[in-house]
């Protein structure tokens, strides 16, 4: 059995962060659950992707729909989380939807690198990080979702109130099998193969 680590030293992967932005951070204005362990471990991964050569690509919302409250044009909110800042050479994409791959130009630097395998992190777990994993599923791509690199909110409907740790689990245990392999930010970078 070909072990995580051995698999991501082919130059088949890239490491997706998405919407590690401030305002899902303590003082932002859509503060997740846990976002600073996830964003701790994001941070992880991404040192874990310079040093070993994976294609990285930052991927920023901007809200462009009316009323909305958090991500907004030109706002410290809207900045990336200070432990994935990106540098020269890391590829920036700006989105306005749920879906990374939605009016982006995601899929063409994937192709364009031959990626055929992606290790998704970031925020938020039923939104972004479901839209994403699902469409880069049902365009041929393997996906590996980081658990424990990922965040959510407490959300609502209908006056039932579900926890963030639940969304988290609902979300991570439907997308596991079909459309991606789950595993933590240690199996992925503290591989005995490394």
């Amino acid at each position: 059995m070909i072990s995580i680590c051995s698999r991501i030293r082919h130059n088949y992967f890239a490491l997706l962060l998405i919407d590690i932005q401030n305002d899902y951070f303590p003082g932002g204005a859509m503060e997740c659950e846990c976002g600073i362990e996830a964003g701790e471990n994001a941070g992880k991964l991404l040192k874990y992707a310079r040093e070993n050569n994976i294609l990285t690509i930052h991927i920023r919302h901007i809200s462009k729909r009316p009323g909305a409250l958090f991500f907004l044009p030109g706002t410290k909110g809207s900045e990336f989380y200070r432990k994935v800042t990106p540098i020269t050479g890391e590829s920036v994409i700006i989105k306005h939807y749920p879906n990374s791959f939605k009016e982006t130009n995601l899929s063409v630097i994937l192709q364009s690198n031959d990626i055929r395998k992606l290790i998704i992190s970031g925020m938020m777990t039923h939104m972004c990080i479901d839209a994403t994993t699902r469409a880069a599923a049902d365009l041929g791509f393997s996906c590996i979702l980081v658990q424990d690199a990922c965040a959510t909110r407490s959300i609502s409907w209908k006056n039932i109130m579900v926890p963030a740790e639940m969304v988290h689990v609902s979300f991570i245990g439907a997308l596991s099998g079909i459309y991606a392999e789950i595993y933590s930010t240690e199996e992925i970078i503290n591989s005995s193969d490394l």
